[in-house]
Parts: structure tokens; sequence; C-alpha cells
């Protein structure tokens, strides 16, 4: 046995020494590396919050240009309302979607694929004459919001059980920011064009080319030096035999049946959702109920946006953090907390009646806001394995319709002003956090009780694989990932904080 045992830890060693990072039994980044390029883990990194990032520019790219688009096509109110909805409802079914995609081809494919779709409808937004084009383009570009999905599963598939939080924070926080983002490119872009000597309402379709051409090259980035798994791209495992290629209905079946993930739904259409919603209407309420020019409105729509830099990737941080201490558990309550108290600053910006007064408050809004949609992508990788990808586009779809319920309700129409539509989207963040408190793990317990005596993290996830499957050995990476999740029990089960099949490599990315 202790032969067999040095045996399997010599094998171990030797194929994490492909590695510039140090790996866990599943080859799974344990550390993160910010400033690395290290492949395959930090390049994953840097090119899904990169291509998300231009995604989220190419779908917010209008709402800053909003008072020029808006006299040029003779949009009403309603109109503008329509759009904004549509801006985000197509995603809700194209995030599920990509949720699919990743567990049957990978996130590299998925991801490349659908940035590749919804590029021309970017152009297309340069040619568009009627409130009906404005509707279309923006509801066809929003697809391209479900690389979302595409990101929190490649870092999820990249990253240990320990930084998963901190990962998917970074990854998701610095793609979000391309909403900010835009809110300050497109009016610098539309300005620049204007003193060329284009005129206003051909400035600001000249100004669409710019995250056109950013979509373009991040899809082909992704697809020429992305890799799906530490171990290769997903057409590879599968022909190799390391890869069991799942069947949909199965992968459909554990997802949906498994209330943690509608949970999580609810509540990530109050944090993101919520963003989504600023992201459409902020510029356009700070322009009109304080006088001020479209540039700085966009200054301080932007503000909102490229708060993400810190806020989310904080969420995962700290998600991570929780855990290191009080495990699941941890996680849990941080996410309540961070998102209640979201919920109480937008609840005081909708009666904020000073400029000066509205702006330090957005800041403090966004912070935890964006915070808590970290924090729930620290829990979402713990939900299921099997069914991972579905899971989070379940998540992901989940802010959207959100955002789309929300607009909806509150900003489609003048039954509500802008500012009361801020305040009651506040109440309903609140109300609809609550429902986190049910969310039980038997194997770690949640905010209100412990674990289920006698259950392990091994049979909560071998659970999803069928007797005949597991003699097959299907389900060895849920195995692996399980004994990777000690910490998530909490201080008692924490142990050194590292798991036992840590493969130790050298630390430091000076080459890389």
């Amino acid at each position: 046995m202790a032969d067999k045992s040095s045996s399997l830890e010599v094998e171990q060693q030797s194929d994490a020494a492909q590695f510039k990072m140090p790996v866990d039994s599943d080859h799974k980044a344990t550390e993160f590396w910010l400033f690395s390029f290290a492949k395959p883990h930090m390049r994953a990194f840097h090119l899904s919050w990169f291509s998300f990032f231009c995604c989220f520019v190419s779908s917010f790219a209008a709402p800053p240009l909003l008072p020029v688009i808006r006299d040029n096509l003779s949009l009403t109110t309603t109109d503008i309302g329509n759009a904004g909805i549509a801006s985000v409802s197509g995603a809700v079914f194209a995030r599920l979607a990509m949720g699919t995609a990743c567990d049957l081809v990978g996130p590299r494919l998925a991801s490349a694929s659908l940035i590749f779709i919804t590029t021309p409808a970017v152009y297309c937004s340069s040619v568009i004459e009627s409130a009906t084009g404005f509707l279309l383009v923006r509801f066809f570009t929003g697809f391209s919001l479900a690389t979302f999905v595409s990101t929190q599963f490649w870092m999820s598939s990249m990253f240990s059980p320990p930084k998963v939080g901190l990962a998917n924070g970074v990854a998701g926080g610095w793609g979000n920011m391309g909403g900010g983002a835009t809110q300050l490119i497109m009016p610098l872009v539309y300005e620049l064009i204007k003193k060329i000597g284009s005129t206003n309402f051909i400035a600001w379709r000249i100004a669409f080319f710019i995250p056109g051409v950013m979509q373009t090259c991040s899809a082909i980035a992704v697809l020429m030096f992305g890799q799906d798994m530490p171990d290769g791209n997903y057409n590879k495992l599968h022909k190799a035999g390391e890869k069991h290629k799942d069947n949909f209905s199965e992968v459909f079946k554990h997802a949906v049946t498994n209330y943690r993930g509608w949970i999580l739904a609810l509540t990530y259409g109050y944090c993101f959702g919520v963003e989504l919603t600023i992201d459409n209407i902020i510029a356009q309420y700070f322009y009109d109920r304080f006088g001020v020019n479209i540039s700085k409105a966009g200054t301080i729509a932007a503000s909102f946006g490229l708060a993400n830099i810190v806020s989310r990737p904080g969420g995962g941080l700290f998600s991570d953090y929780l855990s290191k201490f009080f495990g699941m558990r941890g996680r849990l309550w941080g996410l309540w907390v961070v998102q209640t108290l979201g919920g109480v600053f937008c609840v005081i910006l909708g009666r904020t009646n000073s400029l000066a007064g509205s702006i330090v408050v957005l800041l403090l809004f966004s912070l935890f806001c964006q915070a808590a949609c970290g924090l729930t992508f620290g829990v979402v990788p713990f939900v299921s394995r099997r069914s991972l990808g579905l899971i989070s586009g379940m998540g992901g779809g989940g802010g959207n319709v959100g955002a789309a319920l929300t607009q909806l309700i509150f900003f489609h129409n003048s039954k509500y002003s802008t500012k009361d539509g801020i305040f009651y989207m506040g109440i309903m963040i609140l109300v609809c956090t609550l429902p986190i408190a049910l969310i039980h793990f038997p194997q770690w317990g949640g905010m209100l009780c412990g674990p289920t005596p006698g259950c392990t993290s091994e049979d909560y996830y071998q659970s999803e694989w069928s007797n005949h499957e597991q003699q097959k050995g299907y389900h060895t990476a849920s195995l692996r990932f399980a004994e990777n999740s000690v910490r998530e029990g909490g201080r008692s089960a924490r142990g050194s904080g590292h798991s036992k099949h840590t493969v130790p490599v050298e630390t430091s990315p000076t080459d890389v």
C-alpha cells in the first residue's frame, strides 16, 4: 500500500511538472497570479475577462449617446425603455444555452462562437433608421452578455476551490467594468469624430465601429489562444477518453432539480440585474434630473461600472476569506449581508436630491451591489459539478431576468419617475435577498443551521451519478473536487488550509 501511495504521489508530481503554477490533484491552480499569463490557467483568465469586457462595451455602447440617438431617430421614452429591456432580455435564454454549451463542448468554443455570432449586430447599429431597428440591434447585441457564463465556468474549471471565488470575482468584475468603460469610451469617440468634421447624427454612427472591432478581436484571441481545461481542450480530452462526454438530459436534470441554483438565480437578479438596469438608465438620469452635459453624465455613469475593478473582485476575495474561517456558511452570510447593504444604498439613492450627494451614494451603492455579484459566484461553483455550466447559466440568466423585470416595472413608462423607480428597486433588492437563508448544503450547512450528520462532500457530488456511471469512473472528477473542497466545512475541517492533494511547485511567477 505504501508503494502504491508513493507511486501515486510521484505520478501527480510528474503530471504537475507541465504547469508553471502550483496545482491540486485536479490540476486546478491553487494560487492566483494576477499579472501573469502562465498557460493555461492565467491565460484563460485574461482571455475570459477581456472578451467579456468587450461584449459589455458593445451591449451598453448606446446609453451614453442616447441624448443624441433619441433626437436622430425620434425615440420616445417608451421606445428607449423597450430597447433597454430588449438589451438584457435576450441574454436570459442565451445564458442558459451558453451554460449547456460549456458543459458539452467547453468554454473556449462556446464563448468564441457567441461573440462571432453577435458581432454583426454591433456594426448594424451604425445604419439603423428607426425605433424598431434600435430595439433589434440592442436585443441581438445583448446576447453577447452570455459570455459571462463561459467566463465563470472557465474560471471554475481552472482554479481550485480556495481560489475560485477570487478568480470568478476578478474575471467577472473586470468584464463588467466594460459597462463603465463604455460610458467614457463612446462619448470620447463621439466628440473626437465631431472635431474631425462630422455632424452629430453621423458621429454617433461611426463611433459604433470601435466596440465592433474590439469584440471581433477578442473572439479571435479566445479561439486561437484559449484552452478549455488545464489538461487540454474538450475535443482532445473526449477523444483520449480522459473526460466523459456527458448527456444533455442528465446535465439538465441535475441542474433544474437543484433548488440552490434557483435561489441564487433569484438573488443574482437583484445584484447583477440591478447593475444592468443602472447601466441602462443612470447617464440619462443625471442628464435629465441635474442638467449636466452628456460628457459629465457619462463620466458619472462610468464611475458606477468602473467600480467593478475592485468591488466585484473584492466580493470574491471576501467570499474566499470567509470560507477560510467559517466555510460555506461564511460565504452565505457574507452574501446576504453585502447584498442587503446594497439594497439600503439603492433606497437612499432614490431619495437623494443633490448632485453631489447622489454621486456619493451611487459610488457606495456600486461597491456593495457589485461585491454581492462576486460573493454569489463564490457559492455557485459548489452547487453542482456535473451541471456546473447550466447552474452558472441559470444564475447568469437570473441576472438578466431581474434586469428585464425591473426595467419593465419601474422604468418602462411614466408610471414612476426615475428616482422613484430607483427607490422601489432598492426595496426589491432587500426582499429578494432574504431567500439566501434557505440555502443549505447537507455536508456544510447553511446560514441558519449546521451540516446534516454523517453527510460528506463525496456523498453530495457523487449522488449526481448513477451506480452504472460510477462503476465506469465518470464521477472521479467530482470526487477530486469534493476532496479539494474540505475547508468549506469551516475552521474544524480546514486543517492546514490546503488539500492533501496539492502538488508543491515553484510559486514565483518571475519568468511567465
